[in-house]
């Protein structure tokens, strides 16, 4: 009996343990679900940093959303920042180098893309407006936010998650989840709310010198900064991560000037741009400008961003000044200039000489975009000089 009841013993020991690991194997392939109890998409099911995310609120089809590789903050964001002086920063920065250019409460601010496409986010203040700085580099799209919602100032932090191969943010007070692209709330708590964007533009760390003189540029601290960790990338006929197919209108990583104005979506070329640096077009009602210039090289391109090929710069602004609505053109040394005052222009929209100087025309909400990028997020958007 004794020799039975141990066989019997040993049987039963190794049934639990096979229940045990079974049930160990389910529950590590089981969906993480949130407070909400509904499920997180399956890439996050070994991680329990989104347990407070509520999945049960999004906007966009969850199987949209996938891992990029990083855990969450993987790409650290710059949380106190601190800046240089022109002088300081001219010791590393060229001319040519392209810097995030802000002006905010009448501090100007530059963020190398440098510095950028390592930490991809900055949460800094002006005086009390708290904004995210933000750089996406396989979109190429620089954008900034007011970090302010329902009276709550958010932090936000790289998810390490895609969408159209573009950077989803999270915020530190319900974990939710935000498209950089656009700056909406697209899966959690804040779902369907809208960040405000603000003006911005990518220009050369050398016109940010001339136009704000007193300028402050972000620090790269003791950490040596101005190697491309994307080398190539913005010649790449296949975007990294994107698993859509690129719109054909274009070359999938082209720089456009993408806007979205009036209800209609319009997409300049920087090819077309370089050919007519001054375009006078329309948007619904708005009479618009897409100012380029030359000057600017590549993050994404060279390994030595100041060594990179010239991009150049580009910027949207209203052509309506003062109940006027001025045409702009090239005059014949090459300057911006208005048509019906001759005054003289810059890429920041601001008149430099004339009848006008002293002037600024107000800018729209226009970034430069990988094309593919713009495309799957704007699909219905009119690309300049192709036919409708």
């Amino acid at each position: 009996m004794s020799i039975i009841s141990g066989l019997r013993r040993r049987h039963t020991l190794l049934l639990l343990a096979l229940v045990l690991v079974v049930a160990a194997l389910a529950l590590r392939s089981a969906p993480m679900t949130g407070q909400s109890g509904c499920a997180a998409p399956s890439f996050v099911r070994f991680t329990s940093f989104w347990d407070t995310t509520d999945f049960c609120m999004h906007t966009v089809p969850l199987e949209e959303i996938f891992s990029g590789g990083v855990p969450p903050d993987g790409i650290p964001p710059i949380d106190d920042p601190a800046f240089d002086s022109l002088e300081v920063a001219g010791q590393w920065l060229q001319p040519q180098s392209p810097v995030l250019s802000l002006e905010l409460n009448g501090t100007a601010r530059a963020y190398p893309l440098a510095i950028l496409t390592r930490h991809e986010i900055v949460n800094d203040v002006f005086d009390d407006q708290p904004v995210a700085v933000t750089f996406c580099p396989l979109c190429n799209s620089a954008v900034v936010f007011d970090r302010r919602v329902d009276g709550e100032i958010l932090r936000f932090g790289v998810s390490g998650n895609l969408r159209h191969s573009d950077l989803v943010m999270w915020d530190d007070l319900t974990k939710s989840w935000w498209q950089q692209f656009t700056g909406e709330g697209i899966v959690g708590s804040y779902a369907g709310t809208q960040l405000e964007l603000l003006p911005s533009l990518l220009v050369s760390f050398g016109e940010f010198q001339q136009q704000y003189p007193q300028g402050e540029v972000l620090s790269p601290g003791f950490r040596g900064y101005g190697s491309n960790p994307y080398v190539g990338y913005d010649s790449s006929p296949r975007p990294f991560l994107f698993f859509g197919e690129p719109d054909e209108r274009l070359f999938a990583t082209e720089r456009v000037l993408g806007a979205f104005l009036g209800g209609e979506s319009v997409a300049w070329p920087f090819p077309a741009l370089r050919e007519a640096p001054v375009i006078n077009d329309s948007i619904g009602d708005f009479e618009v400008v897409a100012l380029w210039q030359p000057g600017q090289t590549s993050a994404l391109d060279a390994s030595d961003i100041n060594s990179s090929r010239d991009v150049g710069m580009a910027a949207l602004y209203d052509r309506e000044l003062e109940g006027q609505v001025l045409s702009f053109a090239l005059d014949a040394e090459g300057r911006i200039v208005d048509e019906q005052t001759s005054t003289r222009w810059n890429v920041f929209g601001t008149a430099l000489e004339g009848e006008l100087a002293g002037s600024q025309l107000r800018q729209h909400l226009a970034f430069p975009h990988f094309w593919f990028a713009w495309a799957a997020f704007r699909p219905e958007t009119r690309v300049y000089g192709l036919p409708q």
